[in-house]
């Protein structure tokens, strides 16, 4: 954050521009714009732009939701809240993205959808889960948390289902500090989750009646006045990601680190650099020894026991959720830090 997003934060508390108003409005236009949508719902996460989405789909209790077993954890419990059942699905071999191939097998009866994420700007096979949804009646809602701005062939992931969702927390590309927003084409579901934003009913000054159940998930015009601005650093923000991993991979070819790949020419954007390596927690130890802070992939979803009690059959989300790391990233991170970790790392032998 820069002497922009301040001074457009003082503008706006100087004009009594504080709780969701007319600065949010041009935040969610300037979203709509960039990304190509018909409507954009700013709200106060990306967690509760999926539980939003959810509900203005119509998820409920005995409903099964089928989503990737690496994600963070919220895909999961924004199902769990609303009484639905998490159903797991492996990811790819190559890929932390969920198995497009593997998704018809777990469809019941009682599935209402499908949630691809495309994690750290990876994109899932939409066009095969479109085509999956489609055959069998299911929404779509894509987790886009970790993916503003990345593209595939077919445009801005996000953008290609019935409902995507984004978030603005500090660990990403562009943020407002806390904060997410949800996405759509369909007026209707715009509608809905724009009266659920706001306990139900769009107009909260005057309600000529209760439409329907929401909640307090509101936006501020604090927050979309650093998002303004945060928004113009975007493609800056875009190259110099790019360079980053770019210079990562090149730098780490001949050393014990196993990129997991982002296709860069696709259109993917790398918030974060990812990798695999063996003797992780050694690593972490020996690399925190020099200054250099990395961290551990979180766990697969099926380790939480409140969510499944099935402790086998995702081979592939394994090998990510025991060695994957992060090594450090992000749109501020300088050239020559990246630099120091790549000579670190050739340096130690474990």
């Amino acid at each position: 954050f820069g002497e922009e997003e301040i001074q457009r934060i003082v503008e706006s508390m100087r004009n009594e521009c504080v709780s969701q108003g007319k600065v949010t409005a041009q935040f969610e236009r300037d979203l709509e714009d960039f990304l190509e949508v018909e409507h954009v719902i700013a709200v106060s996460s990306g967690s509760t732009a999926l539980l939003m989405a959810l509900m203005a789909v119509g998820v409920g209790t005995g409903d099964e939701v089928i989503l990737p077993n690496r994600t963070w954890i919220s895909t999961a419990h924004a199902v769990c809240l609303l009484g639905a059942k998490v159903v797991l699905v492996d990811v790819e071999q190559e890929r932390p993205i969920i198995d497009a191939e593997q998704i018809e097998a777990h469809i019941t009866a009682k599935t209402k959808g499908i949630i691809p994420v495309h994690l750290n700007g990876r994109s899932a096979d939409m066009i095969r889960i479109r085509e999956i949804a489609q055959n069998h009646n299911l929404f779509v809602i894509e987790d886009a948390a970790q993916a503003i701005a990345s593209r595939n062939h077919d445009g801005f992931l996000g953008t290609q289902s019935d409902i995507g969702c984004f978030s603005l927390s500090v660990a990403k590309i562009i943020s407002t500090g806390q904060g997410g927003f949800a996405v759509t084409d369909n007026p209707e579901l715009a509608k809905r989750m724009r009266a659920i934003r706001t306990h139900g009913v769009e107009n909260v000054k005057d309600p000529e009646c209760w439409v329907m159940p929401g909640f307090n998930f509101r936006f501020t015009d604090i927050q979309a006045s650093i998002g303004i601005k945060q928004l113009q650093r975007l493609p800056e923000r875009i190259k110099h990601l790019e360079n980053i991993y770019t210079n990562y991979s090149k730098g780490l070819r001949e050393t014990p680190f196993q990129l997991i790949p982002v296709n860069l020419e696709a259109g993917e954007v790398p918030i974060y650099n990812e990798y695999l390596v063996k003797n992780r927690v050694e690593w972490i130890q020996r690399l925190e020894v020099e200054g250099i802070e990395t961290r551990p992939f979180y766990p697969d979803i099926d380790k939480a026991p409140y969510i499944t009690k099935k402790k086998h059959g995702f081979p592939n989300s394994r090998q990510f959720g025991l060695k994957g790391i992060y090594l450090p990233s992000g749109p501020d991170q300088k050239n020559t830090d990246i630099n120091t970790v790549i000579q670190t790392i050739e340096s130690i032998h474990l």
